[in-house]
């Protein structure tokens, strides 16, 4: 008896040993083909695609960590191209060349084994980039073309010179009230508010240049992945990853791993254990965990996706009793405005993002970049501001349309932005940001608010129509009329009303 149970001891000994060495040969395998993919790379295109077929495994292997460095800069080639215009092209890849060279400058310093064999992809890469960086240049050159710099439709990134430090109400920066109430040591959550396209997600993106290093932004789009998750294991897992992936490209900072697995039996306490690990990791430093477009996981809530107090109560819990946390959602409606937020998050502090003051407005328009070639006459910056009322996505709309309309004209006007080129572009403008008004007809009014914006755009630009003349029309519409004041649709002036921004009017005249 004793004989049988030793021969089954000693087969599965043999077994064991044997699986375990079939998997370190796979794994060595994938390894092989993974470096392979990345060598035969032969220009931009094939490098943005990269990152498909990289799997990374455990970045505690020298080899998983630079396979994951390969696999990021394959994602900023693929977002690089991504861009619109050629100057943005140009720009973010020659952020993505800066990041090679950096690579390269480490693996030559390195002793590791696989150095040698991973810096001539780098190489290649980099030599591939900066190539498409001159052919690029060297078109609009030829072209005798206006780099077109400004971003529609999109975040603005850390990459992006483009990007304007916005203020508050009271001509504060936006980023310097944040670093205010991060430092208070009553760890209150924050509020990031203000209106669609006002340069929330924008900010959220630059943070990690616009405050002290030893705040760590983790930056979590609520709209992706997250609010869509089937379960809880995916919902957190997906969180961990946006953290880690902001924390890594904003600050630097590694955040330690967590599988997708490890969520699957427990994913609350699971996920609460790794939060554990990244205190650890942050020792001195302070967490900015950013929850962008709340309004998605909200939605999520509702449709019974999720429950309420799993979601909100881990929210609370992370508020008071993660000292090295601090919370920041983003969205364009108040919490107020969802009564379940109110009663998890007390005391929310809420920071209001609004129009640009004059100076960044009239900077974004006349010298959003260095060495921007196009100059505007007095009269046309005025009817830019008119128009769009120092409102960031909307300066950068009409402009953008005003140099697709230079580049049209002859090179001898062609560097030269009239009142008249001004207004032949607000048609374009208002055809390509359809989806920005869109959004305002479709999410931030109801019926009652829609009629309202109709009748006062009838009116014409800059008409007050009088309180009294509104409550004749719109009898017992009081919440429709307050959620457009709220919503910083209309203002309130001289006892009426009027639009704030002369181009949404136009949208609903």
């Amino acid at each position: 008896m004793f004989y049988i149970f030793a021969l089954i001891c000693a087969f599965l000994l043999i077994f064991l040993g044997y699986t375990s060495y079939r998997r370190s040969s796979d794994r060595l395998t994938k390894i092989k083909q993974d470096v392979q993919r990345l060598e035969i790379c032969a220009d931009v295109t094939t490098i943005s695609n990269a990152h498909h077929s990289i799997s990374i495994g455990e970045l505690n292997s020298p080899v998983s960590a630079l396979l994951n460095s390969f696999s990021y800069i394959s994602q900023d080639v693929d977002a690089a191209l991504n861009q619109q215009s050629p100057y943005n092209q140009r720009l973010a890849l020659s952020a993505v060349a800066e990041k090679l060279n950096s690579l390269i400058r480490e693996l030559t310093r390195s002793g590791d084994k696989y150095a040698v064999r991973f810096r001539p992809i780098a190489t290649s890469w980099y030599e591939i980039v900066t190539d498409y960086v001159r052919e690029l240049a060297e078109v609009v050159e030829l072209r005798q073309e206006i780099d077109n710099p400004y971003i529609i439709g999109v975040p603005l990134t850390e990459q992006q010179e483009i990007f304007v430090k916005p203020v508050d109400l009271s001509g504060t920066y936006i980023s310097t009230r944040i670093e205010q109430l991060l430092l208070d040591r009553r760890r209150l959550p924050l509020l990031l508010y203000g209106q669609r396209r006002m340069g929330k997600t924008s900010l959220l993106n630059n943070l990690g240049r616009l405050l002290p290093s030893t705040i760590i932004p983790m930056f979590v789009d609520l709209q992706g992945p997250v609010s869509s998750a089937s379960d809880y294991a995916g919902f957190l897992y997906n969180i961990a990853r946006s953290m880690a992936n902001s924390a890594q490209r904003q600050s630097a900072f590694t955040l330690p791993s967590l599988k997708r697995e490890t969520l699957q039996d427990d994913p609350f306490t699971r996920f609460d254990e790794w939060l554990d690990e990244v205190e650890e990791a942050l020792q001195q430093n302070i967490a900015l965990l950013a929850f962008d477009e709340f309004e998605a996981l909200d939605n999520a809530i509702t449709k019974g996706r999720f429950d309420r107090e799993d979601v909100l109560g881990m929210l609370r819990h992370l508020i008071q009793h993660r000292p090295r946390f601090k919370v920041l959602l983003a969205g364009s409606h108040t919490i107020e405005e969802f009564q379940r937020w109110a009663s998890y998050l007390i005391n929310v502090q809420v920071v209001h993002i609004s129009y640009l003051k004059q100076p960044e407005a009239r900077q974004l328009i006349e010298q959003p970049v260095k060495d921007f070639t196009l100059r505007y006459e007095p009269n046309a910056v005025e009817r830019v501001l008119q128009l769009t009322r120092c409102h960031p996505f909307l300066i950068q709309l009409l402009c953008a349309e005003i140099i697709a309309l230079k580049n049209e004209q002859n090179p001898s006007i062609r560097r030269l932005a009239t009142l008249a080129d001004v207004e032949a572009a607000i048609p374009e403008a208002l055809s390509v940001g359809s989806f920005f008004f869109a959004d305002i007809q479709s999410n931030q009014a109801d019926a009652a608010g829609l009629a309202i914006l109709q009748f006062l755009a009838a009116q014409g630009e800059g008409a007050i129509v009088s309180r009294s003349t509104i409550l004749q029309h719109f009898s017992n519409k009081f919440d429709a009329l307050n959620l457009l004041l709220q919503r910083e649709l209309i203002e309130e002036v001289s006892e009426g009303y009027r639009f704030q921004v002369e181009l949404i009017r136009r949208w609903f005249a």
